[in-house]
């Protein structure tokens, strides 16, 4: 794939991301699966996300704040987008009332809020652990509840990623409350909550994580494709004597003459200086190691293995989530959603690129 210009590139791979969706679908045949796309679709993009996901199947999508609203509609009816936080003030609901996106009703305060701006379709959370958003069990019966209109009653579950008896405990709670409330719908599962089993399921299903890659549990391994791949050119190949430091704080010292190569990619692009040390870009099928300390826009790496590499040259990093938080001690949401926002999101079919000489080619849409 030809790079437009010298600097980094973020490739979203669009049929692994729909087989992600359909594999949540799958797992969950008698639920809808919603697509959690908040945070821009967790750090990879809504203009390059959605439209895939609404090709596969999603329907429904969640974001976390009301500023998040417009971008997911240039893709989807408002009336599907509902937001987590709710409507937290009067300025919220003015947003809600102008676009027809959905509050989630977080708090009592926020449904007296919301029905006494008129009302209309909404979600509710439950809070049955997490100690986060939601009512208490004890304020469902509160008379204010009971006007709204509750397309989707929902909880989040605290250890879903853990073999743990908070989860069990969720959703029997949850699963005795939803007689107290009238509603469409019930949803408690997340990624993780997806494999916990057809008890989990209810009626929707929100997955996040999984669909970029993220692997939160043991039963996803092996069924989640990684979403994306850093690419980045070479601007420089330079020569280093033994002995002498690269990078900040000359960290690195060459152990022989060897030759280095510069890769416009840095920690501004979400490739943090915890992964100094542990990663490895990739040039025509070989492992480049990364050495001496990422910068803000730049990174070395060891091109013994690569004389063939020139400046201009793509080299890549396939963003395996669970890889990479394993190797940098991030959570696999970090691993996403600090990639740098100045990156272009460019949307490929299958594998995306091969990195290689300058010109090499991938299928694009």
């Amino acid at each position: 794939m030809p790079l437009e210009g010298g600097h980094p590139t973020l490739l979203i791979d669009a049929q692994a991301l729909a087989a992600n969706w359909r594999t949540m679908a799958r797992m969950a045949p008698s639920a809808e699966v919603a697509a959690a796309v908040k945070a821009d679709c967790y750090g990879l993009g809504v203009d390059a996300c959605v439209p895939h996901l609404v090709a596969a199947g999603a329907r429904h999508f969640l974001v976390a704040h009301w500023l998040e609203v417009e971008d997911v509609a240039r893709h989807v009816p408002p009336a599907r987008i509902s937001v987590l936080h709710g409507p937290v003030c009067a300025a919220d609901v003015a947003i809600a009332r102008r676009t027809g996106a959905r509050p989630v009703i977080n708090s009592l305060a926020q449904a007296q809020r919301w029905v006494q701006a008129g009302g209309g379709p909404c979600d509710l959370m439950i809070d049955t652990g997490i100690n986060r958003l939601g009512l208490r069990p004890d304020e469902v019966r509160d008379p204010v509840v009971g006007q709204l209109d509750i397309e989707v009653l929902m909880s989040h579950l605290a250890c879903a990623d853990e073999d743990s008896p908070r989860n069990a405990q969720q959703q029997s709670l949850f699963t005795a409350l939803l007689s107290a409330v009238a509603h469409r719908r019930a949803s408690l599962a997340n990624s993780a909550g997806v494999a916990l089993g057809a008890s989990y399921h209810l009626d929707v299903v929100r997955p996040g994580l999984a669909l970029y890659g993220g692997v939160p549990r043991r039963e996803l391994a092996g069924r989640i494709a990684p979403v994306a791949t850093l690419a980045a050119p070479l601007v420089q190949r330079r020569r280093v004597r033994q002995g002498e430091g690269v990078g900040y704080n000359g960290t690195f010292a060459a152990p022989r003459d060897m030759d280095i190569g510069i890769v416009s990619l840095g920690y501004a692009d979400g490739l943090l200086r915890v992964w100094g040390g542990s990663g490895a870009l990739h040039f025509d099928g070989r492992e480049l190691a990364m050495v001496g300390r990422i910068s803000m826009d730049m990174l070395a790496v060891d091109l013994t293995c690569a004389p063939d590499a020139r400046e201009g040259d793509l080299l890549t990093l396939a963003h395996d989530v669970p890889a990479a938080a394993h190797a940098t001690g991030l959570s696999q949401y970090e691993v996403l959603t600090t990639l740098g926002r100045r990156m272009p999101r460019r949307t490929v079919r299958g594998s995306g690129c091969t990195a290689g000489p300058a010109g090499a080619n991938a299928a694009q849409q």
